[in-house]
């Protein structure tokens, strides 16, 4: 039987009803003034009529911010229940699709003629999906630190920044099962930098993961570290996928948010991966920015680490031979 999917409760109502009422409130504030203030010119005793006024303004005035913040605080909440809706959506998806996987492998393991071999892909498999569900829980548990408990202390270490982008590339073209030569890695072996290296793993694999995830059939991407002229350590992660709308490249970072596209909608994600990237790079002292021309024209995040403390090591050149 077929489930009814209701549709989400449009926001054009309560934008209407504010739109309404206070240009309404405004009217009536102005024309009762006019008339009240055509009593008092003809009054004798105009003192109490003239506080009266004064009180009735600062009464509408505070009537109208009401309004204004009421109407504001009502098509925020409707949309955090959308996101919120869309994310439940996501995350059934995100944990049925593996478990039913892992459910498949085990039943066919129970089958007497299945050879050696066939035994080790569906294990190979099963791991795999393991894999998924543990980063999905990850980014999950991530999030929610990052929403309740905000920054977090980081601990801070040398570390090579071309030996950390080379292991989350090969674990990340493992995960999405793609040849390790599909995310070119251009770094200076001997850039180093002062940071979190698990903080900066995570935002790596995150970017990596988005990368892959959004790319065409066949994925390109191409990972860039490097010192720029005002001694920060930049970090650029392009793909060559569906691209983001610039209308939207900000909100990308919002906990919860994916564009309402089908080319979106038909890759999972549960909206958290960008809201953790630009949440760790802040702890890092760092910002994050997506860089797009558009649908069709994919898409580089680009990572600034302004407190990375860069060095780059190079190593001693030869020593000619002295003349005999």
């Amino acid at each position: 039987m077929l489930r009814r999917i209701r549709k989400p409760r449009s926001i054009s109502v309560p934008i209407t009803l504010g739109a309404v009422t206070v240009p309404l409130a405004a009217a009536l504030l102005v024309g009762w003034t006019v008339i009240l203030g055509q009593k008092i010119a003809r009054a004798e005793e105009i003192s109490g009529s003239v506080w009266l006024l004064v009180l009735g303004i600062v009464s509408f005035a505070v009537i109208m911010a009401v309004l204004v913040l009421f109407s504001i605080s009502l098509v925020r909440e409707i949309l955090e229940v959308r996101k919120q809706n869309s994310f439940i959506d996501s995350v059934t998806h995100e944990l049925k699709s593996p478990l039913a996987s892992i459910k498949l492998c085990l039943e066919t393991l129970g089958r007497a003629e299945v050879d050696d071999t066939a035994r080790e892909q569906l294990r190979a498999m099963m791991l795999g999906d393991v894999d998924r569900l543990n980063a999905f829980i990850d980014d999950v548990l991530q999030a929610s630190r990052i929403t309740h408990q905000g920054p977090s202390a980081v601990n801070l270490s040398e570390v090579s920044l071309r030996q950390v982008t080379a292991a989350c590339a090969d674990l990340m073209a493992r995960r999405h099962g793609v040849s390790p030569g599909v995310i070119d890695v251009q770094v200076d072996p001997g850039l180093r930098l002062t940071t979190d290296s698990s903080v900066l793993e995570i935002v790596l694999k995150n970017l990596l993961d988005n990368a892959l995830k959004y790319s065409r059939e066949t994925p390109e991407v191409t990972v860039r570290g490097f010192v720029d002229d005002k001694s920060r350590v930049v970090l650029e992660v392009t793909d060559r996928g569906i691209g983001i709308d610039p209308a939207h490249r900000k909100r990308v970072f919002h906990r919860f948010y994916r564009v309402e596209d089908e080319a979106v909608r038909s890759r999972r994600g549960t909206g958290l991966g960008l809201f953790v990237v630009s949440a760790l790079v802040r702890d890092l002292g760092g910002k994050v920015r997506a860089i797009s021309d558009g649908p069709g024209h994919g898409t580089t995040m680009r990572v600034t680490l302004r407190d990375a403390e860069p060095r780059l090591d190079r190593a001693p050149a030869a020593r000619k031979p002295e003349a005999a």
